[in-house]
């Protein structure tokens, strides 16, 4: 099935925000992406009821609720293998996962690894704040190993998760990187990373201003890559293995066989049901 393309429509970005009021802390990072995902969904003339939003536990996991799309709000770390089997079922709809650093790659951190290795047609938002900022500020698999906070004084001392080297590692044909402060660079990676046909990571640093509040100052950290994307793998893992952390645009984009989808007819009668399950 081809991948949505842009249309005329009148469709606007508000038209995907739901009554629900977002109850992130002031300041945010991921009211900037949640603002850049409805843009991107505009520009594509996607009408609400053609996307699902798919997410697991933790501040941003909560984007589902605030919007008028589809939505699945999941169990921890379970938000890819979830989209995997809707966007299986349901082929015609655009999947986007909305996901954080703990809900990705801790718990999560192995359905993420299949999840680039299957390369199921859908968009997986990862906002990441290098902190578990829902369940008050603990370390998260990408905060840095000097970060001290009262539940690990002087730093865990454990190298920090790269979930873009491991992305490539793991074979996802997509692997982006943007920072909330930026709502038109992300939306634009977003149109991208939908109209990719395949397993597309964006990768948000999104920051924490409660927990993290030095995080503010990453605004003045981050910096657009000077290189072109490329579809090359070896040259796209020279690069990120030598980035800082603070790099944004698309690092890698190759086109990659999709794991196919077969749907079946619907079984809407349950005895018809139970004798498929008979053993």
């Amino acid at each position: 099935m081809g991948k949505p393309q842009p249309i005329l429509s009148s469709l606007e970005a508000k038209d995907y925000k739901s009554a629900v009021k977002p109850i992130w802390c002031p300041g945010c990072g991921h009211f900037g992406i949640e603002s850049a995902l409805f843009r991107a969904l505009a520009h594509l003339g996607l009408p609400p009821e053609q996307v699902a939003v798919i997410s697991g536990i933790g501040c941003s996991s909560r984007l589902p609720a605030y919007t008028e799309c589809y939505g699945f709000h999941g169990i921890h770390g379970r938000a890819l293998p979830m989209a995997t089997g809707l966007k299986l079922a349901r082929p015609d709809l655009t999947v986007v996962v909305a996901s954080g650093d703990g809900d990705a790659f801790s718990i999560g951190g192995n359905h993420f690894i299949h999840a680039c290795r299957r390369n199921v047609d859908m968009t997986c938002i990862v906002m990441d704040n290098e902190v578990y900022g829902m369940t008050k500020g603990q370390p998260s698999p990408t905060t840095p190993p000097n970060w001290d906070c009262k539940i690990a004084p002087g730093g865990t001392g454990v190298s920090p998760f790269s979930p873009l080297m491991v992305a490539l590692a793991s074979g996802a044909g997509f692997i982006a990187r943007g920072f909330s402060g930026d709502r038109n660079g992300i939306a634009k990676m977003l149109v991208e990373a939908i109209r990719y046909p395949g397993f597309a990571l964006l990768q948000v640093l999104s920051p924490c201003v409660t927990f993290r509040p030095e995080e503010k100052d990453w605004r003045l950290q981050v910096h657009p890559s000077e290189l072109p994307t490329t579809a090359n793998w070896a040259e796209a893992t020279r690069r990120l293995a030598a980035d800082d952390g603070m790099t944004t645009g698309i690092f890698y984009k190759a086109e990659l066989p999709l794991y196919p989808a077969t749907v079946m007819e619907p079984i809407d009668q349950l005895n018809a049901i139970e004798t498929e399950l008979t053993l």
